[in-house]
Order: C-alpha cells, then structure tokens, then sequence
C-alpha cells in the first residue's frame, strides 16, 4: 500500500503510445514523434504527443507569437533596449492604452497604437483557438462543455478589453499589458467607481470563484482518498456496487447528509466555473455605463450600510464631537 501514498498519481503504467482515433481526418494534422516523460506521468499521462496543430491552430500560434515578441519589444523599448535592465524592471514594464484624447480613434504608434495592433493580434489569437477546441470536440464526438467553458473565460476578456471601452468611447478604458501596471489598472479602477467590493456581480463572481476552489479540493480529495481501492477508474466503479465510489459517496453522505455523484459533482464544478468570469464580465460591463459609483448605488438599494462621519471630520469638514472625547485646542 505504501506506493499508492504520494502526492502524485499511482504507479505509472506504460504500453504502447496511444495515437488516438483514426478516420475523421484529424491524423493528418497530428505532428511530432510520441515520447514518455517520467516527470509527467507524476502529475498527469506519462505520454507527450502527438499534438494536433490544424489550421486554425497555426493562425493562433502564429498571431500569439506576433502579440507576445510586439509586446516584448515596446517593453524593452522603454528601457533603452537595456536587456539586463528590462530583466530587472520586467515585472513594472507595461504597453499602455492609448490616453483619453484619442477616444476610439487610432492613435500615434508611441501613444497607444502598438497597444491597439497589438491588442488585434492577441483577439485573433484567442478566437482561432478557440475555433481550434471547437473543432477538436467536434471531430472526437465529445459534448462543448470545453469549449463552451473556454468561451466564458474570453467573454471576460472581450468584456475587459473589447466591449466595455467601446461602451465608455475610448480605448484608454482598456487594461495594460504588464503584470503590475495590470494589478494597478485593478486597484484604480476599484477606486475610480466606488469600490467594486460592492458591485453585487463581483460578489457574485468570489463567491462563484471560491466554491469552485471549495468544490475542486472536495472531488480531487475524495478520488485520491479512494485511489487505493481503484477509485480513479470511474466508469467500473461507477457501475459496480461495494466499490472506491461508492465508499466516496457514504462519507459525504455520512458527514453531511448528501453527496454529488460521480457525473453530478463535474456538472456543479463546471457551473461554479464558468459562472465565475460571466458574473465578474457582466460586473465589469455595468461599471461606468451604467451606475458611476457602486458604494453610492449599495446605499441607494440598502446593500450597504452608510458609513457615519468619523474620528471628528464631518461633511465639509465640520468638527463633531465624539462621545468621551474632548475636542478643544488647548494644551
């Protein structure tokens, strides 16, 4: 038994390379000769490759490569093409928007235009491989859970980049490209409409994002816990009594009363999932089109308390006295 007790997954079993089905064309587009990784197969499959590239997935590749080196040059411009120094300030590095004077006009190269062609590429990139999963669970007669969860993580990014500043006139509305000028663009904007801890879909979009860590860490601990008994091969288990699944099931029932089955736990994970960017796009949308300061609209709609005057700054900067606390400006 003491083999099975690792963080990892079980001992890795190896045959033949597995080439996938044959017939619906996709072989033709499958490159790279498969090989054995005993470092993946402690964290997933042992195999790597073949990968399917496709048309679509060549245009992805190819316009994602264009962003990424278009994005890397502006930055190591603004360093003087000083490579050590670029390294060193690389996380504050940032290609801006293009400032508010420009509105949706494109703009000077150095003032927001690379930003904006850069900004192209990177919307090509991510729809073509999207059109990429697409097409794959198409081919392999699989459901669109994938790509379906694939496509509300880029509404968030369409919503972000795309159709908000479109909404508000100006491309300046988009967010930067770099690591810490984009946390930045976070706090300002949270700051700039009234806090967006009371934007009830951002509300919405953590709890989402936190049941989905809730829900994820509860199924991959039950699988491995029962990994021992076979657990992880879940049709067999699935079909067949006095198994890994079945002692999964009575604990959860056991220790609250219910528990998900096998196939219905994926479906409340998947939810939480995508539920999570569609909320926080549908957040981020409203803000500054619809309501200009969200800590004024939770008062208006009693969603939070208004806070008092406090530490003797009132409105206008009055002086009040607070209970216990001598106010006079002597000695």
């Amino acid at each position: 038994m003491a083999e099975y007790q690792n963080i990892f997954t079980q001992v890795q079993v190896r045959g033949p390379a597995e080439m996938g089905t044959m017939g619906s064309g996709a072989e033709l587009g499958r490159v790279g000769e498969p090989f054995f990784s005993r470092f993946l197969g402690w964290i997933g499959n042992a195999q790597v490759g073949p990968i399917y590239v496709g048309s679509w997935g060549f245009i992805s590749l190819i316009t994602g490569t264009i962003w990424f080196v278009m994005v890397g040059i502006n930055m190591l411009a603004t360093v003087d093409y000083n490579f050590a120094l670029f390294l060193q300030q690389l996380f504050w590095l940032s290609l801006e928007p293009p400032g508010p004077q420009y509105g949706l006009s494109f703009p000077p190269l150095n003032d927001g235009g690379w930003f904006l062609i850069a900004s192209f590429f990177l919307l090509v990139a991510v729809l073509t491989w999207w059109l990429r999963c697409y097409r794959r669970a198409r081919d392999l007669n699989m459901g669109m859970h994938v790509p379906w969860a694939f496509a509300a993580a880029i509404w968030l990014f369409l919503v972000l980049g795309l159709f908000r500043p479109i909404l508000m006139g100006s491309w300046s509305e988009a967010v930067p490209y770099g690591i810490f000028p984009h946390l930045d663009w976070t706090t300002a904007f949270s700051l700039r409409y009234g806090n967006l801890f009371y934007n009830p879909f951002h509300a919405l979009s953590i709890t989402f994002l936190y049941g989905s860590v809730l829900l994820f860490a509860m199924h991959g601990a039950t699988v491995l816990a029962i990994s021992r008994f076979g657990g992880d091969r879940e049709i067999e288990q699935i079909l067949d009594r006095g198994t890994a699944y079945e002692r999964g099931g009575l604990f959860w029932r056991w220790t609250m009363g219910f528990n998900a089955s096998a196939e219905g736990i994926h479906r409340w994970i998947w939810w939480f999932a995508i539920l999570t960017p569609i909320t926080g796009g549908i957040g981020i949308l409203l803000t500054g089109t619809v309501v200009d300061n969200w800590y004024l609209w939770a008062v208006e709609h009693r969603f939070a308390p208004e806070y008092p005057p406090m530490f003797g700054a009132g409105e206008y900067g009055t002086s009040i006295e607070l209970p216990g606390v001598a106010t006079g400006t002597g000695d």
